[in-house]
């Protein structure tokens, strides 16, 4: 007992001492490199829960510190900085913002990690990594950057989208796009009528990142949308107190490289008069016309870009910018002329608790269309005929004119090519498109639970667009009654979004625990209204009016746990109802799980040499509607036009016919497994990754053929059948030289992908081409990659010349048909690759981006509907050839002659996209820095294709508006 009352007095002496030894320490935190306070920086003492936020200027208290406490400062984009505190009463830090890749902050759905602690395959390209030169949409930033991430433009119109694909294509008649949201805001990716791209809203100069979900552990938590990947868009944000300004500019040219490979003048003529009649010869004229460089001429654009950033009362980092863009296509009478303008607001009060995000987002665009009927006719029409004709009907246009004895004039021969010069002056395309987008997020940190903070994310996207097309009577036309046309259009379209969710976020010694649940709402409505004048001269309805709704409502939730930096973890599920689809299939449920483990951060692994060695292997499952059309399980009724009413009694009624539908229509679902290897050696100057995916897609839907009397049609859209992808990637990143007065990177990434549909019960017809009627080059088939061509194989002399209609009788049957085509190739690329390269010396930079695609196969449809004898003085008109006459002689055009093997190229391709050279100044005058710098972009392609470019959307070149090759001197001032 004696002994216990002596324990006792002891521990009631030690009691005022332990509790006098606890100390308060305060001070402030900042960025290092500018002395910029942070606001919302974390300060904990290590193992413990203890712990306090900075305000807005940066400044902290945090009680109860021990003689011997580790103080942890930590703040999302800077390095954790360790402090022992030892009876300080101030203790200011300056954090360093994070230099390697490992400890770069991710953006992920409803949330951000650190690269280090993703489970998943995602990849991030910021500012510093963007492709640099002439830049109009988001999609040119990333191009060739990311392993198995294809971007493709549509072709050289000035504002032109891309066509992005992540690891192939994920359906055969479905959307295969990625989903796109900006700051939080899903997109829906169709266009509006008069836009050229989808994204073209954005201006690229105020896009801060780019993060590219591709796997199905990374992306399930957006649930159906993100069967195709998921690439997060995250603009400019205001950063540091004083505000800071930023000008850049530049000014392009824009150059044709290549034209179609037609006959000249002189090759025509001699053509003309070897196979041609009197008559034929007697049509010949004297001049030597180039008409694809009549409709393609040098083109200029210009751009201008003003913004600012700083912080308004200490409290509310503030960005705004306008920016500006006119370029001329090389089409003449093209032009995409954009005005943008955005602010971002975030506002940081009650001591951090409570955070705000506000987005605001306008666009202003005005789009001329060039005809680009002009295109095909350039490479048709006879290079022997000057482009004015005095005796023209249609002023003075030269052009293949008929006399019609009912209206006592000429007009024009419906079957002759249109003066390509007419199509281009003549038609008026125009259009203006007005976008907003712009959200509004709280984060509310729980006073009474500061580890759960409740999130609010609201969300509008509104379009409106007007457009007009109007054809003078100028232009040559074979109506009767032609005095010109017009037609006009306005599409509106709304997206709304309600997203609400919890995150808990909470240290438990070793352990991490990051879980989010949450709900979200989003509709999109279309109002589309058009108008047409030469139907309403036909008797038919000239106005057309077509609205509809859809709407998405989804549960959703992620856990994320990590254990001593070594074992993570990530479970989340989704669950999404479409409007799409009928209300008994209409619930998707949407799991994935990912594990990954940090081998170096074991006790057992120790070396200099590899700073990051992470193992990752997950599985998820996602769906697709995207692109399929609304209501279709519902019984939709189309109304008869005016001159088709039916008449009872002295009166007429409209009457209406039901749609095909299918009640049945469900989900295609992806069931992803992906497997991983992340690292970084030589303290960080080599990164990279290493994955191999497995994708099965259930239920395609495909537009099939049903039996007669058990649908109002013939064909409707149906789940009937699976398919696959699989493939590698690998990423490779080094510094090879760093100094401090030059710093070499090199990036470099390739892919592989095989894509088999692997279950499809009827085959179906696809790739129409021109030169026939309703001919199709391409088939969906079992066993085979989507879009494979369908093709006669073509027997060859002994000069490797092919014999006009022989074909290889493949069935041995004795006649050539249908049975004797065979899958042959496909447009797909087997292997992609990036190359680039940053130098930096002192105050040099240089940037060089490069590409290549192999194993991927285009149609020249320019070449087989073109290089036919017959075609020159067929109809009593002479039409130009395509140049590939003189390998083939082929003397008539043939269905089976379209679908030859022949015209199946090897597409394969180098391209040197990007040469950027500039020069800094970095003190013009105080506190400013000035760039100057000149790009060359498409500046080289090696390929064997021989049509006008192998990259080739779709795979069927025909009348494909060329690529230019651009060259921009620019400049960037910050002051």
């Amino acid at each position: 007992m004696r002994e216990l009352f002596k324990s006792l007095r002891f521990l009631l002496f030690m009691f005022p001492v332990a509790l006098f030894a606890q100390n308060s320490v305060s001070g402030v935190v900042t960025e290092q490199a500018t002395g910029m306070p942070i606001p919302g920086a974390n300060i904990i003492v290590k193992g413990t829960s203890n712990g306090s936020t900075t305000d807005f200027d940066g400044n902290y208290t945090i009680n109860n510190v021990n003689d011997g406490d580790v103080l942890l400062f930590s703040f999302l984009g800077f390095t954790e900085q360790q402090i022992i505190y030892t009876g300080q009463a101030t203790i200011d830090v300056g954090l360093e913002e994070n230099q390697t890749s490992l400890d770069e902050v991710v953006v992920i759905g409803y949330g951000s990690v650190t690269k280090k602690d993703a489970t998943g395959a995602v990849n991030q390209v910021s500012t510093e990594d963007f492709n640099k030169g002439q830049v109009n949409t988001a999609g040119q930033l990333i191009t060739g950057k990311i392993a198995g991430v294809t971007v493709t433009s549509g072709g050289g119109a000035p504002g032109e989208g891309q066509n992005i694909n992540i690891r192939g294509i994920g359906s055969i008649s479905l959307n295969s796009s990625p989903l796109y949201v900006v700051d939080g805001i899903p997109l829906d990716n169709s266009n509006v009528g008069g836009s050229r791209n989808p994204l073209d809203f954005i201006n690229p100069a105020d896009i801060e990142s780019m993060t590219v979900l591709k796997d199905a552990s990374s992306t399930a938590i957006y649930g159906s949308r993100a069967a195709n990947g998921v690439i997060l868009i995250t603009t400019k944000k205001g950063k540091g107190r004083e505000f800071k300004f930023n000008y850049s500019g530049a000014t392009t040219v824009y150059r044709p490289t290549n034209y179609v490979d037609v006959m000249n003048g002189d090759e025509f003529r001699s053509l003309v008069n070897a196979v041609g009649n009197e008559a034929s010869i007697a049509r010949l004229g004297n001049a030597s016309i180039n008409w694809q460089e009549e409709i393609y001429s040098q083109a200029m654009g210009a751009e201008h870009n003003l913004s600012t950033t700083g912080n308004v009362g200490n409290f509310m980092p503030v960005r705004a910018s306008l920016g500006y863009t006119n370029q001329d296509g090389v089409l003449r009478g093209d032009n995409f002329t954009r005005t943008t303008g955005s602010v971002s607001l975030r506002p940081n009060v009650l001591d951090g608790y409570l955070k705000a995000e506000i987005n605001a987002r306008g666009m202003y665009t005005e789009n001329e269309f060039a005809n680009r009927d002009a295109i095909g006719a350039s490479v048709d029409y006879d290079p022997t005929k000057p482009i004015y004709s005095a005796d023209s009907p249609f002023l003075n246009y030269n052009g293949w004119y008929v006399y019609n004895a009912e209206v006592d004039r000429e007009i024009q021969n419906s079957l002759s090519p249109t003066n390509p010069i007419a199509l281009i002056n003549e038609k008026d395309d125009s259009a203006e498109i007005r976008r907003f987008i712009g959200n509004a997020k709280i984060d509310y940190k729980l006073h009474f639970f500061s580890d759960i903070t409740a999130t609010v994310n609201i969300g509008l996207d509104k379009t409106n667009s007007h457009g007009r097309t109007i054809v003078s009577e100028n232009m040559p036309s074979s109506q009767l009654d032609w005095n010109g046309s017009y037609s006009n259009y306005i599409n509106r379209a709304t997206n709304q979004l309600f997203d609400a969710y919890l995150t808990y976020d909470k240290d438990f010694g070793k352990s991490s625990l990051n879980a989010v649940a949450g709900y979200s709402y989003q509709s999109f409505e279309y109002d589309n209204y058009s108008f047409d004048s030469e139907a309403q001269e036909e008797g038919n309805d000239a106005e057309f009016i077509d609205k509809w709704r859809s709407t998405l409502l989804s549960y959703f939730g992620r856990a994320n746990y990590n254990y001593d930096d070594r074992y993570l973890l990530t479970a989340t599920m989704r669950a999404d109802a479409s409007s799409k689809l009928n209300p008994d299939d209409r619930w998707g449920y949407f799991p994935s799980f990912a594990v990954a483990w940090n081998i170096n951060n074991e006790n057992f692994f120790n070396s200099e040499t590899i700073n990051q060695l992470k193992l990752r292997v997950g599985y998820g499952e996602i769906a697709n509607v995207n692109g399929l059309g609304d209501y279709l399980f519902l019984t939709n009724y189309t109304g008869s036009r005016s001159n088709a009413n039916y008449q009872f009694g002295n009166t007429y009624y409209q009457t209406y016919r039901p749609d095909a539908y299918n009640e049945d229509l469900r989900w295609e679902v992806g069931k992803t497994f992906n497997a991983g290897i992340d690292y970084a050696l030589f303290n960080n100057r080599v990164t990279g990754s290493l994955n191999a995916y497995l994708k099965k897609t259930e239920d395609l839907i495909s537009f099939v053929t049903v039996d007669p009397f058990t649908n109002f049609s013939n064909r409707i859209n149906k789940n009937i059948g699976d398919m696959e992808n699989k493939g590698i990637e690998f990423e490779l990143n080094v510094t090879p030289v760093q100094t401090d007065d030059f710093t070499w990177t090199i990036g470099y990434n390739v892919a592989y992908n095989d894509n088999e549909i692997t279950n499809l019960p009827d085959q179906v017809e696809v790739g129409g081409i021109s030169g026939g009627t309703g001919n199709n080059v391409q088939l969906h088939k079992e066993g085979y990659t989507p879009f494979s061509y369908w093709v006669y194989k073509q027997v060859y002399d002994d000069n490797g010349r092919p014999i006009e209609g022989a074909f290889v009788d493949r069935n041995g049957d004795n006649q050539i048909n249908d049975e004797d085509r065979y899958l042959y190739k496909n447009p797909f690329a087997d292997v992609t690759m990036g190359l680039n390269t940053n130098l930096n010396y002192k105050s040099w930079d240089l940037a060089i981006v490069t590409r290549a695609s192999l194993g991927n196969y285009a149609y020249n449809n320019m070449a087989s509907s073109r290089s036919y004898e017959v075609r020159a003085t067929e109809n009593s008109i002479l039409t130009n050839l395509h140049r590939d006459y003189f390998n083939t002689g082929f003397q008539t055009i043939t269905e089976s002659s379209l679908q030859s093997d022949y015209y199946v190229q090897n597409a394969s391709f180098f391209k040197l996209d990007n040469i950027t050279l500039g020069y800094t100044f970095p003190q013009l005058f105080d506190d400013a820095s000035l760039r100057l710098y000149g790009s060359a972009q498409n500046v080289l392609i090696i390929t064997e294709y021989d049509g006008l470019d192998p990259e080739i959307g779709g795979g069927i070149d025909n009348n494909f508006y060329p690529r230019p090759r651009i060259f921009t001197f620019g400049v960037n001032l910050n002051f």
